[in-house]
């Protein structure tokens, strides 16, 4: 018998997800896990695992009925925003129709509280300033139109059915769990980070700079890099709100500063002593040239105080973390 708070993490196999859980875990919370496994790895999950899509009613509702849900945190979800210009019927189906049946998972199980992975993609382009909350939405991918979508949808359950949701914007997430067990790791890796470690590894023979052209002061684009570790937290900070009787509403999870392409490509060279072999490739649909959160209203709300996302800690640990996923590759 399960005697803790038992909150169900959808896409608690993969990168963010499975960070979270472990915060849950040590927060004294039981995480159920329900992942399709399609892009999670079972060896990251922490404790129970459900096997299901969002999609699928019968097993989500069989979810809900065997375990006392108290809250949902929701990472499943399409995230590339390159396929998502590509195929946005992806991610309409994934994210924004797989949520949809989340949701009425929850209803008919009499579970209203949600912590809901958003993203800083929902402002599309911004200035270069830091985006404070109230900044207009307006996505220019299908990912971030998704999930802008999404905190659309809670924003009208939280009005009607009395539902508290959190929706949580954050930037770009990075970096891994200092003791080493999990991190970034994916079939197709897209992520500016783990992409260039993996082509000093040998894994990567084609790392590109996606433009060199931005407004920028080197050209390149610029993003808020998060911890990974950090962003667990502030989902725990939330969900505590939640079971408190908060409504949630949407927040920004960033440093409020931002670093270029090749900014972070030197403090790879700084903590590798290896230069990333790199080529300049036209800027890719999708990608704005700035953006970077103004965390003001997490700070006073969370008690969001980022404690790992130094760049130094962010690069040390992932590479640390790769160092362990992708071996050097032999020539």
């Amino acid at each position: 018998m399960i005697d803790r708070p038992i909150i169900l993490v959808t896409g608690g196999a993969g990168y963010i997800g499975s960070h979270c859980c472990r915060a849950l875990a040590a927060a004294g919370y039981q995480p159920v896990v329900y992942d399709n496994l399609s892009t999670g790895h079972r060896s990251f999950v922490a404790g129970l695992l459900v096997t299901g899509d969002l999609l699928d009613e019968t097993t989500l509702a069989r979810a809900f009925a065997e375990y006392k849900v108290a809250a949902v945190m929701h990472f499943a979800a399409a995230s590339l925003v390159g396929e998502s210009v590509a195929d946005p019927q992806k991610y309409y189906i994934n994210n924004v129709q797989g949520t949809l049946s989340l949701l009425k998972a929850m209803r008919n199980a009499g579970c209203r509280r949600i912590v809901f992975s958003s993203t800083g993609a929902v402002y599309g382009n911004a200035d270069s300033k830091a985006l404070p909350e109230d900044f207009p939405c307006a996505p220019i991918n299908p990912y971030g139109a998704s999930k802008w979508m999404i905190e659309r949808m809670l924003a009208d359950y939280r009005s009607a059915y009395g539902f508290g949701a959190f929706c949580l914007r954050y930037f770009n997430a990075a970096g891994a769990d200092a003791k080493g067990g999990i991190g970034e790791l994916r079939d197709n890796e897209t992520h500016l980070i783990p992409r260039a470690m993996m082509a000093l590894q040998g894994h990567v023979g084609d790392f590109a700079v996606f433009g060199d052209d931005y407004e920028t002061p080197d050209g390149t684009a610029i993003r808020d890099y998060v911890h990974v570790t950090d962003l667990a937290a502030a989902h725990v900070s939330a969900l505590k709100l939640l079971l408190e009787g908060h409504v949630g509403g949407s927040f920004n999870l960033g440093t409020g500063s931002g670093f270029s392409v090749r900014e972070i490509l030197s403090a790879i060279r700084q903590e590798t002593g290896r230069d990333v072999p790199q080529v300049v490739k036209p800027r890719r649909a999708g990608d704005p040239p700035y953006l970077v959160a103004d965390p003001s209203t997490s700070r006073r709300v969370l008690n969001f105080v980022p404690t790992h996302s130094d760049l130094s800690t962010i690069i040390r640990t992932a590479w640390s973390w790769h160092q362990k996923a992708h071996p050097l590759k032999q020539t």
